[in-house]
């Protein structure tokens, strides 16, 4: 979804490995308008579960802008395990 988000607005990918470590800000230099189509997507796929914007409301402001993809996916994750019924 990162990769379709940077290539969509011509951000060339040649030089641009995406992995867990990967931060938003200092690797992928993503402006706030690139986040709000990444959460778009999310939305997309997942459902209103994966509220991206409440998950960085969450943050503190140094956290944001460390934000890594491994920590965005982990977000994904826990949110979308099924809740355990006990």
């Amino acid at each position: 979804m990162i990769a379709k988000v940077l290539e969509e607005d011509g951000y060339g990918l040649d030089d641009i490995e995406i992995g867990m470590d990967t931060r938003f800000d200092r690797d992928l230099e993503l402006e706030s308008i690139y986040l709000v189509a990444l959460a778009d997507l999310l939305e997309e796929r997942y459902g209103s579960r994966i509220n991206f914007a409440e998950f960085l409301a969450g943050l503190e402001l140094d956290e944001i802008i460390q934000l890594t993809v491994g920590r965005l996916v982990e977000h994904i994750v826990k949110t979308l395990k099924p809740v355990e019924a006990g």
